[in-house]
This record gives C-alpha cells, sequence and structure tokens, in this order.
C-alpha cells in the first residue's frame, strides 16, 4: 500500500500509513524529491505514542554509520539506536532516519542539501518545536559537520564515536572524497569545512559527546580536543571518554549524552 501526498510542490511517497499518532509509531519510509539534483530521496519517521498533531513536537534526525541506511538507527537494536529511539519516544519527539545518500554519506554537500530540506519539509507539515541531531560513527562525524554548517537549524548535538577533523582523519577516504566531490588534496578547503573541530564559535548549541581510547575507527583525538575548546568557551559541552572503549558507545553513555543535550537545550521557542 502506498499513499502519495504533495508537501509544497514536491512529490512525498509515504509508505503503509499516514503521519498521525491515531495510525501507530510503526517507521514510516518516505521518499522525496531532493531539491539539490531531482533524485529520489528517503527517510524513516517514527512519530510518538503521545503525538499531539495540534501541539508543537520535538525532533530528533538520527544519523546511521558507515555501510548502512535509514534503517539502522529505526530498527538495530544496538544500543546507540536503541537508546536514540527510546530517548525521542520518552520526550514525544519526531525521530527521523535520513539516508543522507546512504551509505557512504559523510555528510558531503548532497547529503546536507537533503537535511535541510527534510527539517524544511517537517517545519512545513508539522508544528515542530525544535531540531536535535545525534549519530554514531560516520553518523557522529556527520552530526557534528551538520551542526557547525547550519546551527541556526540545530538546538542539540550528540556525536558518538565521531571525528571532527576531515583534514586529520584517514580511514574511508574513497567514499569521503566521493561524498565531498574530491580528494583531500584537491579540495582541503571543503575538507575543513565539513571539520567541526575548525568552527567551535558556531558550536552555540549544547554538543555532548563519546569516544573510545581503543577506537581505531575513528580515532578520538580532534573530538577530545574540540570538546577542551568548546570548554573554554564556556559552553555547555559533555564528553564521556573511555580508555577501554572501542568503536562503540553503550546504552548507558548513549542515553547520557542524549539527556543532557535536551537538558541543557533552549526552551521551545513554541
Amino acid at each position: 500500500m502506498r499513499r502519495t501526498l504533495v508537501f509544497c510542490g514536491w512529490f512525498v511517497a509515504v509508505c503503509v500509513g499516514a503521519l498521525h499518532a491515531e495510525e501507530g509509531t510503526s517507521p514510516v519510509d518516505v521518499a522525496f524529491k531532493a531539491a539539490c539534483d531531482g533524485s529520489e530521496q528517503r527517510y524513516v519517521l517514527i512519530v510518538p505514542p503521545k503525538f499531539v498533531a495540534d501541539r508543537p513536537h520535538d525532533v530528533l534526525v538520527a544519523l546511521h554509520g558507515h555501510g548502512s541506511d535509514r534503517w539502522q538507527f529505526a530498527r538495530d537494536a544496538r544500543d546507540e539506536c536503541r537508546a536514540s529511539r527510546e530517548f525521542a519516544a520518552r520526550h514525544a519527539m519526531l525521530f527521523v532516519s535520513p539516508d543522507y545518500r546512504a551509505k557512504t554519506s559523510w555528510m558531503g554537500p548532497k547529503a546536507e542539501a537533503d537535511v535541510v530540506q527534510i527539517i524544511g519539509d517537517l517545519r512545513r507539515t508539522h508544528r515542530v518545536g525544535r531540531v536535535f541531531v545525534c549519530g554514531g560513527s560516520m553518523g557522529g562525524s556527520s552530526a557534528l559537520t551538520f551542526a557547525a554548517i547550519h546551527p541556526e537549524l540545530v538546538d542539540g548535538v550528540a556525536a558518538m564515536n565521531g571525528t571532527a577533523n576531515h583534514l586529520e582523519y584517514d580511514q574511508f577516504q574513497d567514499a569521503i572524497a566521493e561524498s565531498f566531490g574530491g580528494s583531500k588534496p584537491s579540495l582541503a578547503d571543503e575538507y575543513k569545512k565539513r571539520s567541526a573541530e575548525y568552527w567551535p564559535e558556531r558550536l552555540t548549541m549544547p554538543v555532548s559527546l563519546t569516544t573510545g581510547g581503543q577506537d581505531t575507527t575513528v580515532p578520538p583525538q580532534s573530538v577530545r580536543r574540540l570538546a577542551g575548546v568548546l570548554k573554554t568557551l564556556n559552553r555547555p559541552v559533555l564528553l564521556i571518554h573511555r580508555d577501554a572503549g572501542g568503536h562503540s558507545t553503550d546504552y548507558d553513555d548513549a542515553t547520557a549524552i542524549l539527556d543532557y543535550m535536551i537538558q541543557n537545550a533552549k526552551p521551545s521557542p513554541d
């Protein structure tokens, strides 16, 4: 079963159900026409159990890791994903998990444009309060990138096991080059633009972070440095670093940084 909705001139295909609480909280697969290139892109939307259409609801945008897609944070039982879904449900938030040019996004220009468009579409079709962004690994890196480039759209960010410095990071370089539009030597300014460590002054929202001392997939140094600078700037920042930790965040730590993010965010304007 498919339903077709038209929002502000963009074609949106919604699979299995509409966007109302009375139809349950199962994930809804949403397709939209990307404004930046006309391609069909997708995100998963989970409406909270206590959704009320005529009052504002906050949004949690959850960004998947390298090699995954929109369904990772919507369905996966791993701690980072489960903690994010349960956090959103507790706070009656709209939960949004985009493809953002899966499976090797790294928040390049097209992925960035898609997330901006998704947030805009949600604001046109729902009463949206605040927008929070979280993610793990590539998703954690991408959450920091998006918040640094679009601080006006983000009320809080929770990044798990990500990098804050693409000029320094040396893994997955083929995928990142494809996403960013070229290699690091040829597009150094683009890599710097997408490195949150270089733009701490833009991170005015609460920033919460997890890192692992034994993480060799996405080493923790850049995120730890960023946290130190944010503390110096008296910004609301929480870093949970586990010396023995690897490339994952457990349920309790994921929940702790999500809780810190919302507890230190500005009140909803509505």
